[in-house]
C-alpha cells in the first residue's frame, strides 16, 4: 500500500470530503480547500446550486409599514370603501389575471363568490391564488397588475 502512495497515487478520505460538503452547507460558503503537506482537497459548488436552499416562507408577521402603496391608493380613492378587507398574506408581486391580457379575475363592480380566486400573487416563482373570503360585489382595487406588494397591504374591498 505504501508502495502505491509513494508512486503518486492520492488516497482521498472520503470522510473528509463529506465533512468539507457538510461545512459547506452550514456556512453557506461556495468553496473550500484544504492543504496538508502536497496534498491538497478542494470542494466547491456552483452558485447555482445553492438556489434551492432559499424557501418561501410561510405567511410570516412582518412588520412592514405599507404606507407607500395605501397612501397613493388612498389619493385615488376618497376614502376606505365599507366591506371586507382583502390584505396580502405575503410579499411578492400581485397580478390581477392569470396570464397577461387575460381578463382580471375581479374588477371594481364585479360579482365574486366566497372561494374565488380575485387575484395572484407571486412570491419566488411561485403563484399564490389570493380567494374572496366572503360572496359580493368588489368596491375597490388597490394594486396595479404587476405591482409589488408587501405583506398585509390593502389588496381589494369586497362588500
Amino acid at each position: 500500500m505504501n508502495d502505491k502512495q509513494d508512486k503518486g497515487a492520492m488516497q482521498v478520505d472520503v470522510t473528509l470530503v463529506r465533512e468539507l460538503a457538510a461545512l459547506l452547507d452550514d456556512t453557506n460558503l461556495t468553496e473550500i480547500e484544504v492543504e496538508d503537506g502536497d496534498r491538497k482537497i478542494r470542494v466547491a459548488r456552483k452558485a447555482g446550486a445553492m438556489a434551492p436552499v432559499y424557501a418561501a416562507p410561510p405567511a410570516a408577521p412582518v412588520a412592514a409599514a405599507p404606507v407607500s402603496a395605501p397612501v397613493a391608493s388612498a389619493a385615488a380613492e376618497p376614502a376606505m370603501p365599507a366591506g371586507t378587507l382583502v390584505r396580502s398574506p405575503i410579499v411578492g408581486t400581485a397580478y390581477l389575471s392569470a396570464e397577461p391580457g387575460a381578463a382580471p379575475f375581479a374588477r371594481i363592480g364585479s360579482q365574486v363568490s366566497a372561494g374565488e380566486t380575485v387575484l395572484i400573487v407571486e412570491a419566488m416563482k411561485v403563484m399564490n391564488a389570493i380567494s374572496a373570503p366572503i360572496s359580493g360585489t368588489v368596491k375597490a382595487v388597490f394594486v396595479d397588475n404587476g405591482q409589488p406588494v408587501e405583506f398585509d397591504q390593502p389588496l381589494i374591498v369586497i362588500e
